[in-house]
């Protein structure tokens, strides 16, 4: 089954045409060719891009079982933080404000300073089977994980922190909030990806309608119409100044789909 998606609506950086999009129910139909998409808060749709996938609605829930808290890949964010909130769950608030569905968060290990995804994760499940946390290779914004991630099991632990919601809207509180794929650099260490594009002379760099913006240089928003060509000038300019200025390789944390011809 597939179904058409309109990337300059559904994408969060509102980039990309229609596209016919296969929807995956079950493993069994699994095309290895394709690349899942989630909710598309992180991803750069190019010219030609791969063949996508995005799981179905049967993947999107929230569970308690054993004393363990399961979610579905396709969950969103504020849905998981809604239902810890509602159930006193801790250790979820960052999902308050960092869009995406469950998949996608643990695929890249994604989160707000110390606190990570990975943090409470217990186990996933995939396509290829169960995984334990210490089966997996992890990182900041890093994970080894190959297959398609269906389900993750995590600690339950009660107590939900209002304040922290309110620590991460103030660490959010200088982003723009514009059409954007989030961060567009991860961080290099003991550095920051919107520092450098800063000090190179990058901050509100403006080509077509895409920018780095002036209120957070790291973030690559997009006007009304931007085009993927005009993006990805920006980046290539971005990694070639910081590159020459400090010798510091930056490393894209949104993920571009675009087949080169």
């Amino acid at each position: 089954m597939t179904k058409k998606i309109d990337f300059c609506k559904f994408s969060s950086i509102k980039i990309g045409g229609e596209i016919d999009v296969e929807i995956l129910e079950n493993c069994d139909d699994l095309n290895k060719k394709a690349f899942l998409i989630g909710s598309c808060n992180n991803i750069l749709i190019g010219t030609n891009p791969p063949p996508l996938m995005k799981l179905s609605k049967k993947y999107d829930y929230i569970k308690i079982e054993n004393n363990l808290l399961k979610i579905g890949a396709a969950t969103p964010s504020g849905k998981i933080n809604s239902f810890c909130k509602k159930n006193n769950i801790a250790n979820f608030e960052f999902c308050s404000h960092l869009p995406g569905t469950l998949g996608g968060l643990v695929f890249m290990n994604a989160g707000l300073k110390e606190y990570e995804i990975f943090n409470n994760l217990l186990s996933i499940l995939t396509c290829e089977g169960s995984k334990n946390k210490d089966e997996i290779d992890y990182g900041y914004r890093f994970t080894n994980i190959s297959s398609i991630i269906l389900e993750a099991t995590f600690e339950l632990k009660s107590g939900f922190d209002e304040d922290r919601v309110l620590m991460f809207k103030k660490m959010r509180s200088n982003q723009p909030l514009i059409a954007s794929a989030g961060s567009c650099f991860k961080n290099p260490k003991n550095d920051y990806a919107g520092r450098l594009i800063e000090k190179v002379g990058l901050k509100g760099k403006r080509v077509g309608d895409m920018e780095f913006s002036q209120k957070h240089a790291n973030f690559l928003i997009n006007h009304g119409k931007g085009r993927f060509d005009d993006a990805m000038q920006l980046i290539d300019e971005a990694k070639k100044r910081v590159l020459s200025q400090f010798n510091i390789h930056l490393e894209c944390e949104i993920k571009i789909l675009n087949i080169p011809n």
